[in-house]
């Protein structure tokens, strides 16, 4: 009797490639080439990274006047190479040996919270500030393996990890909206369309151009949908940049330079695609000199702040990645869970001794879980563009916000059709899961949208009297995201 080929037997783990086999391409109805293709779009939809954090955390000298990597002088590129580094090791070990297809780089938030709120402090250095970064790594890795980290995350009930879901595709279609100058502050409201209520400009047509033609060949069911569009939206842009030559929007500082021009990278290519790496930011971290400037307790209050944030940024992020791939059990348990949170607290201490701030799981990974990968093998192809992004930064440079941010906007949808599976009719679920959902892209954070949902959660089920059927690490969680919410006025009393 010949050995049925979905029973996983001998037979048919014979005939199958060694590739196969590890990542278990098959039983998660996967190729090499549609794996291959998701990891390069995660790239993509998230090497924005590699220029937005030596923005962030290149540009602001600590309390001594130095910046990163030791000079008096911001030194960008080596934040860069540094970014892209430890951006790809951490990614490659994602896919090596988590097997799930995540990536990681350093995370936006916790890196402004270093730059605007950690090194200006008296005696705070850079190298401190790393230190720091460090410190949460370890105790983040600790959590880990004590099992406290998994337990909390199967003790969230199955609605909220979907409402997690949901709001963080609400959330990263309003940050590729954001970021394409699709829509932009305004002075009567918060937020209007293009730079003036309506849509101008060569950029903006980019964007519109991928968004459009990224629907289409997803209506149309056509493979790769999602990098076809990234890499035509690119080639358009060149183009018109070429033509036109209209430059960047921001001159680097944030200030509106040019309201017609490309937000963040000018695609076009200066000189060489290739340059050595300068990693001038390694292994400048003195968790020490951290500690002696903070004080014990400011130091307390510093870490928790990013111990919080890393802690259920990632578990959102996990549950994302693996709702929109399919790849959730009955019980909505993602497999190999531990050995993921493993390396994304492994992920915040490289980023502190890489001297580029807390690397985290990037929800990004949901655009080439979207466009077909399943496995760890897209990891490993996205942590191999980021190493050759740390000598192919002009290059990398050259793909415009217009031309990535579309495949978060599809993404962003994608998501939110798990909306469906949540009962509205049920207050004590509707609440909880509405506030998740409304507070991550209003609040411009996953961490906020799931301490509202957790808060309240406890709180209905405290005022209908069902105490003994809520989780007691729910109880844990919600006061921890109390002490979070308080945090301004708890450090403003003890630093």
């Amino acid at each position: 009797m010949q050995a049925d080929p979905s029973s996983g037997g001998a037979a048919s783990v014979a005939t199958r490639s060694p590739l196969d086999r590890y990542f278990h391409l098959s039983e998660r109805g996967s190729t090499v080439a549609r794996e291959v293709r998701g990891g390069l779009v995660t790239f993509f939809s998230m090497c924005y990274i590699v220029v937005l954090n030596p923005l962030i955390i290149g540009t602001v000298p600590d309390s001594t006047g130095h910046y990163l990597g030791g000079g008096t002088e911001p030194n960008l590129a080596a934040v860069a190479a540094g970014t892209a580094l430890v951006a790809g090791v951490l990614t490659l070990l994602m896919g090596a040996w988590a097997k799930f297809p995540l990536a990681l780089a350093a995370g936006l938030g916790l890196n402004a919270y270093l730059a605007y709120s950690v090194v200006s402090l008296p005696g705070m250095t850079w190298a401190g500030a790393m230190g720091l970064v460090a410190i949460e790594g370890v105790l983040v890795l600790v959590l880990v393996l004590t099992g406290f980290r998994k337990a909390v995350f199967d003790a969230v009930p199955a609605f909220m990890k979907t409402a997690i879901s949901v709001g963080i595709g609400l959330f990263i279609a309003f940050i590729g909206l954001y970021n394409a100058r699709f829509i932009t502050h305004a002075a009567g409201t918060p937020v209007q369309l293009g730079n003036d209520g309506s849509l101008t400009g060569w950029p903006t047509l980019v964007f519109v151009v991928g968004l459009v033609l990224m629907l289409v060949l997803w209506v149309r069911k056509v493979p790769g949908a999602i990098l076809i569009s990234i890499v035509t939206a690119t080639v358009l842009a060149t183009i018109i940049e070429a033509v036109t030559g209209i430059g960047a929007y921001s001159d680097g500082t944030l200030s509106a330079a040019n309201p017609a021009g490309w937000s963040m990278n000018v695609p076009a290519l200066q000189g060489s695609p290739i340059a050595l790496p300068d990693f001038a930011t390694l292994f400048q971290v003195d968790p020490w000199g951290g500690i002696q400037a903070a004080g014990v307790v400011g130091a307390s209050v510093i870490v928790f702040s990013l111990l919080l944030a890393d802690f259920f940024d990632t578990m959102g992020t996990m549950v994302a990645v693996a709702g929109e791939g399919d790849l959730l059990d009955e019980k909505g348990d993602i497999p190999h869970s531990q050995r993921i949170l493993v390396v994304d607290s492994l992920a915040a201490l490289g980023g502190g001794v890489g001297g580029v701030s807390s690397n985290t799981s990037f929800v990004e990974s949901t655009s080439g879980v979207a466009d077909g990968a399943r496995t760890g093998l897209a990891s490993i192809v996205t942590g191999l563009a980021f190493l050759l992004a740390t000598f192919l930064s002009p290059l990398v440079a050259a793909v415009p916000y217009e031309a990535a941010t579309p495949a978060l906007v599809m993404v962003g949808f994608l998501m939110m059709t798990n909306v469906t599976s949540i009962d509205f009719t049920d207050p004590e679920i509707a609440i909880p899961a509405f506030l998740t959902i409304i507070f991550m892209p209003f609040a411009y954070s996953i961490t906020v949208g799931m301490g509202a949902g957790f808060v309240m959660y406890v709180i209905i089920r405290l005022v209908r009297g069902k105490v003994r059927e809520v989780h007691w690490l729910m109880y844990v969680i919600a006061a921890m995201f109390v002490v979070y919410f308080l945090r301004g006025a708890i450090e403003g009393l003890l630093l």
